[in-house]
């Protein structure tokens, strides 16, 4: 499965032009007085995402409503949400790692994110019993071709 968070992958912080519209085949837009970021999304990743050979679950703060916003915009079907619990830990750990080791239940997994650390990777490698791959995406980019590649080839050797 592929865990994917939203803002840095999906909506880059850095994208000086908006992809929305472009090379997507439909002309789906942001609305009036949606969030303007929306316009950064790359439709084409829709097409990669779908072409990668595992399930797709939300890993985001937009929770429920990236299947309402986001999911459309990139041409996706519903996806499964995962449901962040109360947390106060602090620390070096990123606030979601629990949650989604818990959720891969010992199924190989890949998280991309923007906020991914060595922390991470550690503890992760320490709980989980399958494989994982978390794989940080540069957030003034969001996902690239190259992104796509490393994930790709990772599947592809499980």
């Amino acid at each position: 499965m592929l865990f994917l968070d939203v803002d840095g992958p999906l909506i880059p912080f850095g994208a000086p032009q908006p992809h929305l519209g472009a090379h997507s085949g439909h002309e789906a837009g942001p609305q009036a007085g949606s969030n303007p970021l929306l316009a950064r999304i790359d439709p084409r990743h829709g097409p990669r995402l779908s072409a990668l050979p595992c399930d797709l679950v939300w890993a985001t703060t937009w929770m429920a409503d990236a299947n309402e916003v986001i999911a459309p915009l990139l041409g996706l079907p519903e996806l499964p949400v995962l449901d962040w619990p109360d947390s106060e830990e602090e620390g070096p750990l990123h606030w979601k790692t629990r949650g989604l080791v818990e959720w891969a239940a010992g199924r190989p997994f890949v998280w991309v994110d923007d906020e991914i650390t060595d922390a991470d990777r550690f503890w992760v490698s320490a709980h989980h019993h399958g494989q994982a791959l978390l794989h940080r995406v540069d957030p003034q980019r969001g996902l690239t071709r190259t992104d796509f590649a490393v994930v790709a080839d990772w599947l592809a050797q499980l």
